[in-house]
C-alpha cells in the first residue's frame, strides 16, 4: 500500500541532530505508566517493552520516581535510585541494541500521591483541591530534600548511561503545583509571580543539570492542562510563559517539552502557534510537541490541522522540532516502520483496551 502523505512522513522521518543529540527521526515516545517493575525496579519484561518501540527517534521512559518517600506510593512504579541502577542499565543496553536512544523522565507525583504509612503527599502549600486528601506544605528544609533527590536521581541514570533526562513539571504533579497559582499560594521566593512560582522547578532542573553528564541534555516537560483540570494555566500569555520558561533555561534545560492534549490547537489568542512552538519562540531552545500526535490511522491521511501534513508544514516551518508519539505505540510497537513502508492496513488506531498490552 502507497502512503498517501509520503512527503509529509519523509519529513519527519529525516535525522536530526536535537539539543545535541543525534537522532534517527523526529519522532518520539511519550511517557505512559506501566506499573509493572515491582519494588521500583525495572525488570527484563520492562526492557524487551522498551526495546520493541525503539524504532522512534527517542524514547522518553514512563515516570521515574526520584528516590524520597513523598514521591510516590505505588509499588510498581519504576524509581531512579541506585537499587534499580542495574535493572535501568539492561533497559539502556536493549534499546541502544536495537539502535534508539533513551531519556529518563524523573517523577514526584506531589498532591497526587496517596497518603501511605503516615507519609502525606508533598505540595507547595498544603491546598486541599476536591477530592483529593490533607496534603502537607514543603518547608525550605523539605525543598532541599528533594533538591538532594532528584540530584541524585540524576546521577543515577547517568551513570545507567541513558543518553537525556526529563524533568516531569507537567500535568499537575509536584513541579507543575509550583508552576500552577492555585496550587501555590507561597509568600516566599518560591511563590508569587511567575519567576517566583517557577523558581522551585528550577532549581530542580540546576540540580539535575549538575549531576547529569554535561554532554547530554536535560529535558523540561510542562503543559497548562492538568490530569484534574484541562482548562487550567500556568501562564495567561506569552509574557508570563517566557518568565517560567526563562527560569528553565537560565537553569540549564537544553530543550522543552510541550504538552496539550491536541497539538494543532493554538497555545494563546491572536497566534496559530502551539504550545511547543511557544516555547522554541520565546527560550531559542529545541521543542517537543505532543498532543493526540498520531492517535487513529486518520492522522496518516493527507488533509487537516490534525493531519501528518499539519504536523510536517509546522516542522518545516520551524515551529518545533521532534514529535512525540503516545498511547499508538502500545498496539503498534512498530508504528514508525509501518508508516514509512505505507502498510496502513498494519496500524491500529488507540484503544482503551490496548493500555493492558505489555510487552
Amino acid at each position: 500500500m502507497t502512503v498517501i502523505c509520503a512527503d509529509a512522513i519523509d519529513t519527519l522521518l529525516e535525522p536530526v541532530t536535537f539539543a545535541g543529540m543525534p537522532l534517527a527521526n523526529r519522532f518520539v515516545m511519550a511517557p505512559m505508566t506501566r506499573l509493572r517493575s515491582p519494588g521500583g525496579v525495572p525488570t527484563d519484561e520492562v526492557a524487551a517493552y522498551y526495546r520493541r518501540r525503539a524504532g522512534v527517534g527517542l524514547i522518553v521512559t514512563e515516570g521515574v520516581l526520584v528516590g524520597h518517600p513523598s514521591a510516590g506510593h505505588e509499588t510498581t512504579v519504576p524509581r531512579m535510585t541506585a537499587a534499580a541502577g542495574s535493572g535501568w542499565r539492561r533497559v539502556v543496553d536493549e534499546v541502544h541494541a536495537a539502535g534508539g536512544r533513551i531519556a529518563a523522565q524523573l517523577w514526584h507525583l506531589g498532591s497526587l500521591r496517596e497518603p501511605v504509612d503516615g507519609v502525606e503527599a508533598w505540595t507547595p502549600s498544603g491546598v486541599r483541591e476536591p477530592g483529593r486528601p490533607a496534603n502537607h506544605a514543603m518547608t525550605l528544609a523539605d525543598i532541599d530534600t528533594l533538591l538532594e533527590a532528584y540530584a541524585d536521581a540524576a546521577r543515577v541514570a547517568g551513570r545507567a548511561g541513558f543518553d537525556a533526562v526529563e524533568v516531569h513539571a507537567a500535568h499537575g504533579y509536584l513541579l507543575d503545583e509550583y508552576l500552577w497559582p492555585l496550587t501555590n499560594r507561597r509568600t516566599d521566593a518560591f511563590g508569587g509571580s511567575p519567576r517566583g512560582r517557577a523558581a522551585f522547578p528550577a532549581a530542580v532542573v540546576r540540580a539535575v543539570r549538575s549531576q547529569f553528564p554535561a554532554d547530554r541534555p536535560v529535558i523540561v516537560r510542562f503543559s497548562q492542562f492538568k490530569e484534574r483540570a484541562f482548562d487550567a494555566r500556568i501562564a495567561a500569555g506569552p509574557d508570563e510563559l517566557g518568565q517560567i520558561l526563562g527560569a528553565f533555561a537560565d537553569a540549564g534545560a537544553s530543550a522543552l517539552h510541550a504538552s496539550q492534549r491536541r497539538f494543532w490547537e493554538p497555545a494563546f489568542d491572536g497566534s496559530a502557534l502551539n504550545l511547543a512552538g511557544w516555547a522554541r519562540r520565546l527560550t531559542g531552545l529545541p521543542a517537543i510537541t505532543v498532543g493526540s500526535v498520531g492517535l487513529t490511522r486518520e492522522f496518516l491521511h493527507p488533509a487537516g490541522p490534525g493531519s501528518i501534513a499539519g504536523l510536517a508544514d509546522r516542522i518545516t516551518a520551524g515551529e518545533f522540532d521532534l514529535a512525540a508519539l503516545g498511547r499508538i505505540l502500545l498496539a503498534n510497537p512498530d508504528w514508525v516502520a509501518h508508516a514509512a513502508a505505507g502498510r496502513l492496513d498494519a496500524i491500529t488506531g488507540y484503544e482503551k483496551r490496548h493500555e493492558d498490552i505489555y510487552p
